[in-house]
């Protein structure tokens, strides 16, 4: 099967489009035909040897955290996924992933794949969309009626956190720049800051119950934010190689993300995508080969919105 995968860290041109031999489901297995998988931000900072302590991945490994795909071989003692299920799932990110024609995933982890949506466009959903409802429920603990500030609202966790919180229903502010203002106010956001020419802590003029950071702001940015967070609540960081502060006098906790596979989750938010609540949107689809190219834009800053990568078909 054709596979993307590097021997060694480095930049974007250690990724190599190559033959690799079929891999085989073991026990609690299935091997899915890969409809599409999307690039994170973490594939390159995996890449590039960032990430050895907390993914440590075994050369050469293949990259690729999202799956969308078919089950075409089961394991020994799977129970559920069937073969010819479509499916979707957040990988373990030590193991290889789905840039490839076949993938082997660990039964639980997978879900139905949504019906209203391409199955290859469904890859876009499971690392970004279970990151923002952790971040939000999980974490943040929003409830109806509630005040969030949602900071990088433009990016893809940002598109899904936006339509969560608002479907609470809370009150939602974001922050985006011109190119993503327009899509975030689609997504449903009350009031959306252009931090190109606003900060963020004269644009919130009331206090919010929770902040949620999506964005790679400095330390005393990041401070700031808590600020603006009534007493008793919560600040979510997902830009995890920088702490999350908290205010202990105001009771506002300071909450680092380390997003985790969970398929039921994945469930709940394919239902809502199925109901017309949940919109995924896919910015480009980029052929497997080209992934290399892709890593490559997504290192210069030059990818905006969620890229799907799609094999060959066989």
């Amino acid at each position: 099967m054709k596979a993307v995968r590097f021997d060694e860290y480095g930049d974007p041109g250690v990724l190599r489009y190559e033959d690799v031999e079929l891999p085989v489901p073991g026990p609690g297995e299935v091997r899915v035909r890969v409809a599409a998988t999307s690039f994170n931000p973490v594939d390159g900072n995996i890449r590039g040897g960032f990430m050895r302590g907390p993914i440590p991945v075994e050369l050469p490994h293949t990259p690729g955290i999202d799956v969308a795909g078919t089950v075409d071989a089961l394991g020994e003692g799977v129970n559920g996924p069937a073969v010819g299920d479509d499916v979707v799932g957040f990988l373990p990110m030590d193991k290889p992933g789905a840039a490839a024609q076949y993938v082997i995933a660990p039964a639980e982890i997978l879900t139905a794949a949504p019906k209203s949506v391409p199955l290859a466009d469904a890859a876009a959903l499971p690392l970004v969309g279970l990151t923002a409802w952790q971040a939000l429920f999980d974490h943040g603990k929003l409830t109806a009626g509630q005040r969030v500030l949602i900071n990088g609202a433009g990016g893809a966790v940002g598109g899904y956190a936006v339509q969560l919180a608002k479907s609470t229903p809370a009150y939602v502010i974001a922050t985006a720049g011109p190119r993503s203002a327009d899509a975030v106010k689609s997504a449903g956001a009350d009031e959306v800051i252009d931090h190109t020419t606003t900060s963020v802590i004269d644009g919130v003029t009331e206090p919010v119950d929770v902040v949620l950071n999506l964005a790679p702001v400095d330390p005393a940015e990041l401070a700031a934010l808590v600020t603006l967070i009534r007493p008793g609540g919560v600040l979510v960081n997902t830009t995890v190689w920088m702490p999350a502060p908290s205010d202990e006098e105001r009771g506002v906790r300071g909450i680092d993300l380390f997003v985790r596979s969970d398929a039921d989750q994945l469930g709940q938010l394919v239902a809502l995508v199925d109901r017309g609540e949940l919109r995924v949107a896919v910015a480009e689809r980029v052929p497997l080969a080209e992934l290399p190219a892709l890593h490559a834009r997504a290192s210069e800053g030059a990818v905006h919105g969620k890229a799907v990568v799609v094999p060959p078909a066989g």
